[in-house]
């Protein structure tokens, strides 16, 4: 399938729909962790879809979109460790909340992996270089 628009990849509405719903979440934290452990789930959730765009307008660079799809990845990981901070340390006391945002940013952090090996195993450059301009070297020398 030819995705149009980073809108098209799951990784992206899945980081979406989540990043959503952590901003809603950490709008109900106590007031003290709501500038504190708040704005940094909030921030490390939005950079998941933020660097999956990113990586989307690069896409035509196999490195460089990879590159953006790790950053992914590793916010996404950054966003569990905040999940986890958050209940952990009692501030987020909604215990099936929490289980539901780990389960999900488990399975969005396994979807990213499963794309970024699908876009190395997959990816085809739009450059072309003719058969006949790649020549040997040991061929140059050969007269």
């Amino acid at each position: 399938m030819a995705y149009q628009s980073y809108r098209d990849l799951d990784i992206y509405k899945n980081a979406n729909k989540l990043a959503i719903e952590v901003h809603q979440m950490s709008l109900k934290l106590p007031r003290f962790e709501t500038y504190e452990g708040g704005s940094q789930i909030r921030r490390a959730s939005k950079s998941i879809k933020s660097n999956i765009v990113e990586g989307f307008g690069r896409r035509r660079y196999k490195q460089e979109f990879i590159k953006f799809l790790v950053y992914a990845l590793a916010s996404c990981d950054e966003t569990l460790d905040h999940l986890d901070t958050l209940f952990e340390s009692k501030s987020l006391k909604d215990k099936d909340k929490y289980l539901y945002m780990r389960e999900e940013y488990n399975r969005l952090g396994k979807m990213i992996n499963s794309f970024i090996k699908a876009v190395d195993l997959g990816h085809k450059s739009s450059i072309k270089c003719p058969a006949s301009s790649i020549q040997d070297p040991a061929s140059r020398h050969a007269k």
